[in-house]
């Protein structure tokens, strides 16, 4: 088999050493090329420089949920036409973020070096799925129409949570580590500057009534959502790589509003989620809209993307073929 291997040498939890055992180990298995990452996007490239040849057969992710997000990217190009997981090289990942979400909600150790075992043991057995994925693309007739389409793994948020991964990320720009106690600080900050705001969100499908007022809208490819240590948390308890996308939308952020939702977030289950009143959850969703009134921040797989008014997003079935 004729591998490449994408490297982020930023990755939170691998060092230099440890990434170097595990390139020796995936390399005394395949033909393995490692190349290592050195500017914003440069994964998405190497994985499209992949696609577009004949040489490669498995582009290895060894990073976290942003690496495995620019990979994904790069092998399905800009999704002008359906993807062709049988055409396409396979993926694997090898998790070496903070969180590693998309690995996690796969069934793969969130521990790199048994990961890498697990991944070697797949390729000899020849075990794969194929998964489908999440694509975002601006909404044509708005502002939005001209920015580039974007895939995701396991979700995207317009609003709130975007807020808060924006947030994160500027405190990492000032060199504070990726931790769960920081994302919760921003959660708070957050909370504190949108509380006052009516909900500016709404939802259309095709055929259906628009949601409207929302103020939090949290869209899931898979569940669990994201992880808190060890403890997965549940948006969207249904949600599947087997079937469209899913959508927890929260209408009301009072005080009381988010102590429910978040007690309910950190005890929810694969069978219980978010619910009440101003919580709307919807299910295997193929295509809807989010509208806003003012420009709102967008997140996919925990990237901030800047300001949007309006997204369009599309449940893509069997997208990709992946090693497990």
């Amino acid at each position: 088999m004729r591998a490449l291997l994408v490297v982020n040498p930023a990755a939170t939890t691998t060092s230099a050493r440890t990434r170097d055992v595990l390139i020796h180990a995936l390399a005394s298995e395949m033909k393995l090329e490692a190349v290592t990452t050195e500017y914003r996007g440069h994964a998405r490239d190497l994985a499209r420089q992949a696609a577009e040849g004949d040489d490669i057969d498995l582009v290895v992710a060894l990073g976290g949920d942003g690496t495995v997000n620019e990979v994904v990217n790069g092998l399905l190009g800009d999704g002008g036409s359906a993807p062709e997981p049988e055409r396409t090289p396979r993926l694997a990942v090898v998790p070496g973020g903070s969180t590693n979400v998309f690995a996690r909600a796969l069934g793969l150790p969130n521990d790199a070096v048994e990961a890498t075992g697990a991944l070697l043991n797949a390729i000899e057995t020849g075990s794969e799925r194929t998964i489908g994925l999440g694509r975002a693309v601006g909404t044509p007739g708005t502002p939005d129409e001209a920015i580039p389409g974007r895939w995701f793994t396991f979700c995207a948020g317009l609003g709130f949570d975007a807020g808060v991964v924006g947030r994160v990320e500027q405190q990492r720009e000032l060199g504070k580590r990726s931790t769960h106690a920081l994302y919760l600080r921003q959660v708070l900050r957050q909370f504190l500057g949108e509380q006052r705001r009516h909900g500016s969100i709404t939802l259309e499908q095709p055929g259906r009534e628009p949601v409207e007022d929302l103020l939090v809208s949290i869209v899931c490819n898979t569940a669990p959502w994201t992880f808190l240590g060890n403890r997965p948390v549940y948006a969207a308890p249904r949600a599947s790589f087997d079937t469209g996308l899913d959508v927890l939308g929260l209408s009301r952020l009072t005080t009381g509003a988010v102590t429910r939702y978040a007690t309910q977030l950190i005890t929810s289950s694969p069978e219980r989620g978010p619910r009440g009143k101003h919580a709307v959850t919807l299910h295997d969703l193929q295509q809807f809209t989010l509208h806003s009134k003012v420009p709102l921040p967008l997140q996919m797989d925990g990237d901030h993307l800047g300001l949007r008014t309006s997204v369009t997003f599309l449940g893509v079935d069997r997208a990709l073929r992946v090693i497990v």
